[in-house]
């Protein structure tokens, strides 16, 4: 038997869903199963993800720029030349 998992961030419509999952012709069984707290807590550590450490790492190993703005931002990106050109042909 084969198994379908559908993801319905809208609790409001759960109900809706499974009615009309229970109207397909040849579904055996519609089940609801909900997150537990811990479970929500668990999916939603950013702590435990990759990005996460890595930029820690960064961090730690002083690999972060600061810019006084976008435009300061782009112009440490692209050098002030490059960026000069960009500018002034936007504007």
């Amino acid at each position: 038997m084969a198994t379908i998992v559908l993801q319905v961030p809208d609790e409001s419509l759960v109900s809706k869903v499974k009615q009309a999952c229970k109207m397909l012709m040849g579904v055996a069984s519609v089940k609801v199963q909900r997150p537990t707290a811990a479970t929500k807590a668990k999916d939603y550590d950013i702590t435990k993800t990759a990005g996460y450490r890595e930029a820690m790492d960064d961090v730690k190993h002083g690999r972060v720029y600061h810019a006084d703005s976008v435009d300061n931002m782009f112009e440490q990106i692209l050098g002030e030349e490059a960026f000069s050109k960009i500018r002034s042909s936007h504007v």
